[in-house]
């Protein structure tokens, strides 16, 4: 790891700009360090020199200079030289640089902040099947925790269940009014073998939607089942509560097959039947954050004023194209459709919009609220108790964790919540809690469409005389692809690539490979974009092992394994007794000549892991980090074919290209389960 290097160097500048310029650390500008753009100008370089040049007027290179000189010895590193442009070049101790991170005994930095992170995403409604637009948003949301979990962050991983929002409601109706079934009814459905039960209910909200189209009068059929639904004790409620139950036990199942886990699922319904909603509504009123509108078409509402800087530059997701993929609480409220002042937060039948539901959540996750859930096992997860908000005290069982109560929030939300998301900060501000409010974190991203090949092989015909470079898809018109099929799709092929490649295999263990394959295939698809690009997903893409994809960075370290494979049969050694060795051994491979500098290129590369997840998080960019597991995928392959470890004769230079390799394969291998992608034992 490179930060621990970062840090100490940093330390020991500012030290010397204290003792040498007498410049207090208060006073000192941000100490930047640069990655020199050649191997002979070192391996770190700072340019604080010409932030000084005219607060000392002086010349940087004489700043440079003396602050080289002033420095002295620093620990691991060989020297330090002023560089004529300015610079400060700091030339590592190759030797004890690898060592110490092969052996693991590089210390970690201190926590500035340990508080408790909370990052909610996935939040699918319970309606339907999930569909390749949901797999992003947990990709991006499980690789986000799993980045703050590297850095020492305790992070709670909450799933928001919106069981009494518009999607249920309308799947309650195709059951009753379409179908005509009670709840008898629809449990008999669910408990059919034969039965996908989210694919029906997928087909069913898509019967539903062209249902309203026909008549648009029977919208206030929907609106009375989200009343019902809401106030609960009634067949509709109860029905729509099986549902959810159901259907989300489904999307466990697929975000299981994805390696996406969670801490805590926080059902709508309690917040209503706890009276979070009432609690931070009378507190809103009552700081005059809400007001009731007596006129015009948002008459017997109760709404929120945006406020100058909160405008909806964005569109609301009540005005998204009816094309566009569902968003997690998207529904349709009574209000203007154009450039909005004003946001409804109760409706004039009384029932809360789910911005209202999701202020009173926002407070409760900071601990702001003065309530609390009860909570019940809801399943088991890996061997642990996966979580679940319920409004009734329970009887026994596990003592649940402490949940909520969090420094900072990442709500992972499509960007057509951007608007909405604001108001979430705008009502703490306006609260009384503007540190709550600047940690409250959008974490934004655009929507999946999928390629036109992509489309074709799954069954949709004429699609570029569409006019567009992608092929949207629609929950609420039924076409989209299902995230299950997604996956059997990717795993069938690539268990064909697998088969072609290794014959000689058992069918079940080419599975196994294949579904790794697979998994990191989509994943890492999905994180290697920019958040804010509309993503094209093309199967054939994902899925090559040539180019930026996950199975370019497994077959990466494979090859690395089989290095390892190779040596332990023929020479009786594995990285722990390389390590051993290197004690004894010249360090002339690593710092003499060309090869000695692609040789330590490749650590120093591998050594910037902690550096490019630092990054990744403070700019919420996961690409930051798929373009770096890419880079040193490649840089590895290069130095595999340029510098051979089986045919080298020199025992020496063998084992120190053996040490780079195995501190490469440790970080890529890191890097990959960052992304949430396994690397298999063999492809």
């Amino acid at each position: 790891m490179i930060l621990p290097v970062h840090a100490l160097v940093r330390t020991r500048l500012q030290h010397a700009l204290t003792h040498t310029f007498g410049i207090p650390e208060a006073e000192q500008p941000d100490i930047a360090i640069e990655t020199p753009p050649r191997r002979a100008l070192g391996d770190l370089a700072v340019p604080v020199a010409f932030e000084l040049a005219r607060r000392l007027r002086r010349a940087p290179r004489a700043i440079a200079q003396e602050l080289a000189a002033a420095l002295g010895e620093v620990p691991g590193v060989a020297r330090i030289e002023p560089a004529a442009n300015g610079y400060v070049n700091f030339y590592l101790d190759r030797r004890s640089f690898v060592l110490a991170r092969l052996r693991g005994t590089v210390p970690a930095l201190p926590l500035t902040d340990t508080g408790k992170v909370i990052v909610e995403h996935t939040a699918i409604n319970p309606n339907k099947a999930a569909h390749i637009g949901h797999l992003r948003n947990s990709a991006l949301g499980d690789a986000l925790v799993r980045l703050l979990r590297f850095q020492g962050r305790p992070v709670e991983v909450q799933n928001y269940i919106d069981d009494t929002g518009v999607q249920v409601a309308d799947v309650v109706i195709g059951f009753s009014e379409l179908e005509g079934r009670d709840f008898e009814g629809v449990k008999a459905l669910a408990d059919d073998p034969a039965v996908r039960f989210d694919y029906y209910c997928w087909d069913l909200y898509a019967k539903v939607t062209e249902w309203y189209e026909g008549d648009k009068a029977r919208l206030q059929v929907r609106a009375q089942a989200m009343h019902a639904i809401e106030e609960g004790g009634n067949p509709l409620a109860e029905m729509g509560a099986f549902v959810a139950d159901r259907i989300v036990r489904c999307h466990l199942r697929t975000m299981a097959r994805m390696n996406v886990d969670y801490d805590l699922l926080t059902w709508e319904g309690d917040i209503l039947r706890l009276h979070f909603w009432t609690r931070a509504f009378e507190e809103l009123k009552a700081l005059g954050a809400v007001f009731l509108q007596t006129e015009g078409r948002l008459a017997g509402c109760w709404v929120m004023k945006i406020e100058d800087d909160t405008a909806a530059t964005d569109a609301p997701a009540e005005t998204a194209a009816a094309d566009a993929p569902a968003s997690p609480r998207q529904e349709l409220d009574e209000e203007p459709r154009e450039d909005q002042r004003e946001k409804v937060i109760v409706r004039s039948n009384g029932t809360v919009t789910y911005v209202g539901k999701d202020i009173a959540n926002q407070f409760w996750k900071f601990g702001l609220l003065g309530k609390d859930f009860f909570y019940r096992v809801f399943d088991e997860r890996g061997g642990r108790p996966l979580w679940a908000t319920t409004s009734d005290a329970p009887s026994g069982g596990p003592l649940a964790p402490s949940f909520g109560h969090a420094s900072a929030v990442y709500n992972v939300i499509d960007s057509r919540q951007a608007y909405l998301q604001e108001l979430l900060k705008q009502s703490l501000s306006t609260m009384g809690f503007p540190r709550e409010a600047e940690r409250s974190t959008h974490f934004s991203y655009e929507m999946v469409a999928l390629s036109h090949a992509t489309a074709r092989e799954l069954g949709y015909a004429d699609t570029e005389g569409l006019g567009k470079p992608f092929v949207e898809v629609s929950g609420r018109k039924g076409r989209g692809v299902k995230a299950d099929d997604l996956l059997d799709r990717l795993i069938a092929t690539a268990t064909g690539e697998v088969m072609q490649r290794q014959p000689e295999l058992p069918a079940a263990e080419a599975r196994v490979i294949a579904e790794a394959i697979a998994v990191a295939a989509v994943r890492y698809f999905l994180v290697k974009f920019s958040r804010g690009k509309v993503i094209a997903f093309d199967i054939q893409e994902a899925l090559s092992f040539e180019g930026d994809t996950g199975p370019y960075l497994q077959y990466a370290v494979v090859r690395a394994n089989n290095i390892f494979n190779k040596l332990r049969e023929r020479d009786g050694v594995d990285a722990d007794t390389i390590t051993a060795e290197l004690d004894t051994l010249s360090p002339d491979a690593l710092t003499e000549g060309d090869d000695a500098d692609e040789l330590w290129g490749l650590v120093l590369e591998a050594s910037r892991l902690d550096e490019v997840v630092d990054s990744a998080i403070r700019a919420l960019e996961i690409a930051h980090l798929a373009k770096f597991a890419f880079t040193l995928a490649q840089s590895f392959n290069t130095f595999y074919h340029r510098q051979p470890i089986m045919r080298e004769e020199r025992a020496d230079v063998r084992l120190w290209r053996a040490a780079a390799v195995a501190y490469c394969k440790r970080q890529l291998t890191q890097a990959l389960a960052l992304m949430g992608c396994e690397v298999p034992g063999r492809m």
